[in-house]
């Protein structure tokens, strides 16, 4: 690269100094990096090395010729260094610092030019090993790891510069914050675990057997305690410039660990359950949340590619995981109940995990999920904790609408978030009949972020109308902490999870015409859940069954609720050989096994009322009319339009590339099916649902199919590729590590 100044000094070639010099002088971020220590060894080994350039034994004339200057001292030295070099500092130089703590430094310039200077911009690298000196100095220390940078408000704006891209040529990744905020977050996340890791080796190297228990400690033990082999003067240092915060930490950490020494004291072990699950579920949580995608730890910064092919006939039994929608539900009225409520089934996928992690985060004790159970220790209507942050609701937009309603009754503020494409989704749908209960609900341009400002519940006069069951869900939500009863009207027949779930929880809930009328202020009872498998899960493995030849499948225990088995009548109105057996009721949901044969598909017609019971079902539709004899025309509605995908838009470019003939207009979608379509190169448009489509469309295609963008696919069926493999679908998945 293009040197950005002509001479970089570095004072202090200890190993975080001696990495950012190395790594400046691989990159040519500077003509010279000068380096200076007050141990003249070190600078000698630094040349030898290929740290430095250029030893500045003779620190005044390092620092007249430099134009930029990082402090890399310990935080109690700052101040005798700066008074060091103020006189021989030039006029346009530019001064940084990597200090662990921010006020000590800003104090110490403020002693020694009286104000800290525009063109002092105060940083620090959030980066280090138990190493010392300069050998220890290593050019990628810094690289994906996060640099914070403290301006003020009057710091210079072409010095900010000059740092921030300092840093960026490191490969670290840049954040700024406000530098008293830097000292409260440090001593939580730095500093108070150092101080732990040296106090615990202390403690325990004064039990008179002492060689027995370092001889036998485990890795956890030595991962922990690792950073007590750290510089002990320097922390010592930090310890005394960040005295208050990290003494505040020390209390909180005091407070917390004083609550589990006394549940370990009464064998309380609901409370040391809750206190070890939150505290595992959190640290998956928060680092998939600080990476702005959807929960599911496993599937973190990762690329998945379908690589799918023709052939394959789907024969013998699928089992497809629990559904979403009654995940979703079953987590909320499980927290919100009197007990113990059980749950078996449940799918353990990004959109649902995310709804148990909230509750977690609003201090519910949750045991599992593991192997499709979870037990959840309710808190009752009126015993959720506020949060301690914002909820992170990764891509899940159930999740998001159905909160909303929940939270606006709680007596605590909360913010909901998620991804970006989340956040891209309309959430006024579901505000604006909020508002009308008395909610006070901010949003973001109609998006998410929602800013919930808790408050009380009114009566509502009048009946209030929910356009689809995530809306109705929301209201009812928020009934339950309403007074009186509130009547909702449906303008046609929705999925009915919420009615039928709150009779198992012993709820009174009256269905009449067309009109949900709830009373509220009801008690929950804790009790034990079966969630059927998820109808559009199956609806894939049927789409699969009918346009494969000699196919013949059986799925188990799907639930066919009346508000979303609109697919079925779809797909059997276009000659499917689709029959239901075994059709019973499942802790209040209907419930059939589902038999498929191979079928000839012919076209048909499906208009407003049924696309929009069958949303979620779109591309299996759209699939099944591509592969059928002649024409098919949908609906055009615009909820469509607004799911994780424009899916209309996405879809059809997808097929279109597959050769299978569609045309968009107003108000309808026509697709003329053919035999056979193309192999090519796709997109999902990071849909989970178009995503399996397209992958079963492959079945019947001339060539391969590559669908790209199909991580997404986690938050609804994580193991769709094996599971789709298993049964005879020709579908290989290719995981690309974006991390590194």
């Amino acid at each position: 690269m293009t040197p950005l100044v002509d001479n970089l000094l570095v004072i202090g070639l200890g190993m975080i100094g001696g990495s950012l010099a190395k790594a400046l002088k691989q990159r040519g971020f500077a003509h010279s990096v000068i380096g200076s220590d007050r141990n003249e060894d070190e600078l000698t080994k630094g040349v030898s090395l290929g740290v430095i350039d250029e030893a500045g034994f003779d620190l005044a004339a390092a620092v007249a010729k430099s134009d930029l200057i990082v402090l890399a001292v310990p935080v109690k030295a700052t101040e005798a260094v700066l008074r060091a070099i103020q006189p021989y500092l030039k006029a346009e130089v530019v001064l940084t610092d990597v200090g662990s703590t921010k006020r000590n430094v800003i104090e110490a310039a403020e002693a020694v030019f009286g104000r800290v200077p525009e063109w002092f911009v105060p940083g620090h690298p959030i980066a280090g090993s138990e190493k010392s000196g300069v050998a220890a100095a290593d050019a990628d220390l810094f690289k994906k790891h996060k640099v914070i940078v403290a301006p003020l408000d009057d710091t210079s704006k072409e010095a900010q510069q000059l740092v921030s891209r300092m840093w960026q040529v490191t490969g670290a990744e840049l954040i700024q914050m406000d530098i008293h905020r830097h000292d409260e977050v440090l001593a939580a996340t730095s500093h108070l675990p150092h101080v732990l890791a040296f106090s615990l080796v202390d403690t325990l190297a004064k039990e008179q057997d002492n060689l027995e228990i370092f001889r036998y400690a485990a890795g956890g033990f030595r991962d922990f305690t690792r950073i007590a082999a750290s510089d002990p003067t320097m922390w010592r240092d930090v310890c005394d410039a960040n005295q208050a915060e990290l003494l505040a930490q020390i209390d909180k950490f005091t407070a917390g660990l004083s609550t589990l020494r006394q549940a370990i004291v009464e064998n309380d072990g609901q409370q040391m359950l809750g206190i070890f699950t939150r505290a595992k579920a959190a640290r998956e949580h928060f680092t998939k949340m600080l990476a702005g995608t959807a929960y599911s730890q496993k599937h973190n910064n990762v690329d998945v590619t379908f690589h799918a092919h023709s052939g394959g006939a789907i024969n013998g039994q699928v089992v497809v995981p629990g559904d979403k929608s009654i995940s979703h539900r079953a987590i909320i009225f499980g927290a919100l109940a009197e007990g113990e409520t059980i749950i078996d089934g449940f799918l353990e996928c990004e959109d649902s995990l995310a709804t148990l992690q909230s509750f977690r985060d609003m201090g519910v004790v949750i045991e599992g999920p593991y192997q499709g159970r979870v037990k959840i220790y309710g808190v009752g209507l009126h015993g959720l904790c506020e949060p301690p942050g914002p909820l992170y609701l990764g891509n899940s937009a159930t999740a998001m609408r159905l909160m909303a309603g929940l939270l606006a009754a709680q007596p605590f503020d909360t913010v909901l978030q998620g991804d970006a494409s989340l956040s891209s989704r309309p959430m006024e749908q579901v505000v604006e009949p909020l508002r009308r209960m008395g909610a006070t609900i901010s949003t973001t341009d109609g998006h998410a972020p929602l800013l919930i400002k808790g408050g009380p519940i009114k009566s509502q006069e009048g009946t209030l109308v929910a356009a689809n069951s995530q809306i109705k869900t929301a209201l009812m939500l928020a009934a339950l902490y309403a007074q009186d009863a509130i009547e909702i009207a449906e303008p046609s027949l929705t999925r009915d999870h919420t009615e039928r779930m709150l009779r198992q929880f012993g709820a009174n809930v009256t269905v009449h015409d067309g009109r949900v009328t709830f009373e509220g202020a009801q008690r929950l009872c804790g009790t034990h859940l079966q969630i059927p498998a998820d109808l559009s899960s199956a609806a894939l493995f049927i789409l699969a069954a009918l346009i494969t030849e000699q196919s013949d499948l059986l799925i188990t225990r799907v639930g066919i609720n009346p508000g979303r088995k609109t697919v079925l009548d779809v797909l059997c109105r276009m000659g499917g050989a689709i029959t239901l057996s075994q059709e019973h009721d499942l802790d209040g949901e209907p419930v059939a096994d589902i038999h498929v044969r191979s079928s000839e598909l012919v076209g048909t017609s499906v208009d407003a009322s049924e696309m929009l019971h069958a949303i979620d079902d779109f591309p299996v539709i759209c699939v099944a009319a591509a592969l059928a004899s002649g024409e098919t025309v949908i609906s055009r509605v615009p909820e469509l339009e607004h799911k994780e995908s424009n899916q209309i838009e996405v879809i059809t470019q997808a097929l279109l590339s597959m050769g299978a003939s569609i045309s968009v207009e107003p108000t309808e979608i026509r697709i003329r099916g053919k035999a056979l379509l193309n192999g090519a190169e796709l997109t999902s448009g990071d849909d989970h649902r178009i995503a399996m489509a397209l992958a079963v469309a492959a079945a019947r295609a001339e060539g391969d199919v590559v669908i790209k963008g199909c991580a997404n696919v986690a938050t609804s069926f994580p193991d769709f590729a094996e599971v789709a493999s298993k049964a005879g679908l020709k579908i290989h998945k290719e995981e690309t590590d974006v991390s590194k």
